[in-house]
């Protein structure tokens, strides 16, 4: 009996998944758009969609968005002493989600999430680091959502590229400024 249970509440998510899935059809670029960051899924995708709306468009920011689903670092601070950092109450449905986004993209190596939690976590631990990813993809749901844009991913490699454009521009200022700089040979590759 309690397989035939199971089996039956099997069942009936598979159809609340499909009707989901047919209502939110019109909306299908920006679950695809949403489902492309690190954590998310066309799953999540689908409940921020469901929750927050196909464009966002209640929000005017996305301080107003992060605030609304209690992703934002609390402030209860009077004469320069702070009480609590807690966050506040918001939408309990998508913090769930978002804190679950988040704790996936801060395990895919490579990522900016991952580079963001080993920078925060020794000093902040594991549940505010959490927070604080969270935090950011909330404001990045906002953009992807309000503005049309998509996710474009800034882990080691835009930084392995970022850091030769600042090598060339600091090696030229030096010519200009009249120093005589030979880079070495791993540093001419960069140059070039």
């Amino acid at each position: 009996m309690v397989l035939d249970e199971v089996a039956s509440i099997d069942k009936r998510i598979d159809q609340l998944n499909q009707e989901t899935a047919n209502l939110l059809r019109p909306h299908e670029d920006q679950v695809k758009r949403l489902a492309e960051v690190p954590g998310l899924g066309v799953d999540s995708a689908q409940q921020i969609i469901a929750e927050v709306g196909a464009t966002a468009a209640t929000f005017p920011s996305e301080k107003h968005l992060s605030s609304w689903v209690g992703a934002c670092p609390g402030d209860e601070e009077s004469a320069e002493v702070n009480r609590s950092r807690r966050s506040p109450q918001g939408n309990c449905h998508t913090r769930r989600i978002l804190n679950q986004a988040a704790n996936a993209a801060a395990k895919l190596k490579g990522s900016i999430f991952d580079i963001l939690y080993h920078r925060y976590v020794p000093r902040l631990g594991h549940n505010q680091t959490i927070g604080i990813i969270a935090h950011k993809l909330c404001r990045l749901v906002w953009k992807i959502l309000h503005q049309g844009i998509r996710y474009e991913e800034r882990g080691p490699e835009v930084k392995k590229a970022s850091k030769q454009k600042r090598t060339r521009k600091m090696i030229q200022a030096l010519r200009r400024l009249g120093y005589r700089i030979e880079p070495s040979p791993s540093q001419s590759a960069i140059t070039a």
